[in-house]
């Protein structure tokens, strides 16, 4: 369409603004609460100047462990376009990050925005400021040439996903009948599909750190509790041990075997890129299938053990480890943290420890899979195709955004999974990045989606 030729030149000019990525609006840090929040309010204000119905919406108290309480940072909603003859989509996004300092092994400051050869570096450059920003260019360029949007967009942008998404739960359940009535769709581009339960598994022993030069060897130390029962979890072949965890999975359907075995990836680049002499499986589909469709079990950290330069001869009193496995269809949350706590406690018990073992889950988000023939995929497929002239790969993926699943339960609407970040953008990691070709024809991207959106039948549903 000449139309979209034309918005796409708009987008050349596109950066991504490093003011956003200067904030250090880490959601895990209760002491940067107050970037967290001027980061929300500067999301406001860029949507305000663009003539958006904006609101902000308080969402609530997040309780400490201590029991202090701790003020959410608000929930930006956003709408452009009422005209009811038109598909309404509401673009989800979040604007908090993962922890990230210099001393981390980050080759640039990670809160201030670095290019270098094509690829733009900085904490939540990839996951998620880049993508939201780029959904907000998609409906500038359209203002930029004074066009109509094809459709009505609405934005849902929140702070606290990287730990939870604490408070978002209730507030679209809240907004259901209002905010979302009239949404038909809804576009998620912070890449994944699959869902994590977070674990805590803390050993407490003596009633303080001891010196290991004159109590060593004369107590049970919580390090090596802890240590142990970790390495009871998953066996060196990627088996997970946790009795039922397997057991619960779907199988593996012709159909999808031969989804993966079509997808073009090459196994030795992928090796290459994150820098590993050898990968758990050898075989394509096996790998492919352990990625995306098969639960894993990822052991995160170990805090309160001592991590400095230089030494210190300290046993530690107290030490939480920190756990994930990613959830998969058939999978059930709550089951699953019954089965992890009641095998942790098993294995704990027959060490026959004085020590204590404490379990808890502090994130169980549901797995969430979609039908790739719904329109709104289709919709995907010629968008892809138009900018990049390429049929796109339909995957899954085991990042965790807990909120995809309630907006399909809350709402009833139909959800699509639009990344526009590569597989090696480092999230979570140091120096993560995504690169000007990915943010720019991303954007690009986008604009053409809202288009074949638009000419998705108004009955369809």
């Amino acid at each position: 369409c000449l139309h979209l030729a034309s918005l796409f030149t708009t987008v050349a000019p596109v950066i991504l603004d490093t003011y956003w990525v200067e904030v250090e609006s880490d959601s895990s840090n209760i002491l940067k609460r107050p970037d967290l929040h001027r980061m929300m309010e500067m999301v406001a204000q860029k949507l305000r100047l663009m003539g958006g119905t904006v609101e902000l919406v308080d969402i609530g108290e997040q309780e400490l462990p201590d029991g202090q309480t701790l003020a959410l940072p608000k929930v930006v909603t956003a709408k452009f376009g009422t005209d009811t003859n038109k598909h309404t989509v509401c673009v989800y996004g979040h604007v908090d990050v993962q922890p990230a300092k210099l001393e981390d092994g980050w080759a640039t400051d990670p809160y201030n925005l670095t290019d270098i050869n094509g690829n733009l570096y900085g904490r939540g450059a990839s996951d998620n400021k880049a993508p939201v920003l780029a959904w907000i260019h998609a409906v500038e360029a359209y203002q930029t040439l004074n066009m109509e949007l094809p459709v009505n967009v609405k934005f849902v942008i929140e702070g606290m996903e990287e730990t939870g998404s604490n408070g978002l739960d209730a507030m679209i359940l809240a907004q259901r009948d209002t905010f979302f009535s009239d949404v038909d769709y809804i576009i998620i581009s912070d890449c994944g599909w699959l869902r994590n339960c977070y674990f805590y598994a803390e050993v407490e022993g003596p009633k303080q750190d001891l010196h290991s030069g004159v109590y060593g060897g004369t107590v049970i130390e919580p390090m090596t509790d802890l240590i142990g029962i970790l390495d009871t979890l998953i066996s060196p072949s990627g088996k997970i041990l946790v009795p039922g965890i397997r057991e619960a999975v779907a199988p593996l359907t012709d159909e999808e075997w031969k989804l993966y075995q079509d997808i073009q990836f090459d196994m030795d680049n992928y090796k290459n890129k994150i820098g590993v002499s050898q990968l758990m499986y050898s075989n394509k589909v096996d790998l492919l299938a352990h990625m995306w469709r098969y639960p894993t079990v990822s052991i995160h950290g170990i805090e309160g053990a001592f991590s400095d330069p230089g030494t210190k001869t300290v046993i530690p009193a107290k030490v939480t480890a920190k756990f994930s496995i990613r959830q998969v269809p058939n999978m059930d949350p709550a089951m699953v943290k019954k089965q992890v706590t009641d095998y942790l406690q098993s294995v704990f018990a027959k060490r026959k420890s004085p020590n204590k073992l404490k379990v808890t889950m502090v994130i169980g988000a549901k797995p969430w899979l979609a039908d790739p023939q719904h329109p709104l995929y289709e919709a995907g497929k010629a968008a892809v195709k138009r900018v990049f002239d390429v049929d796109p790969d339909l995957i899954r993926e085991g990042g965790t955004i807990p909120i995809a699943k309630t907006f399909e339960d809350v709402t009833g609407k139909s959800i699509i999974m639009m990344p526009i970040g590569g597989f090696d953008d480092g999230l979570h990691s140091q120096n993560e990045k995504i690169s000007r070709y990915n943010y720019i024809e991303g954007t690009k991207l986008f604009i053409a989606y809202l288009y074949e959106v638009s000419q998705i039948k108004k009955t369809t549903v």
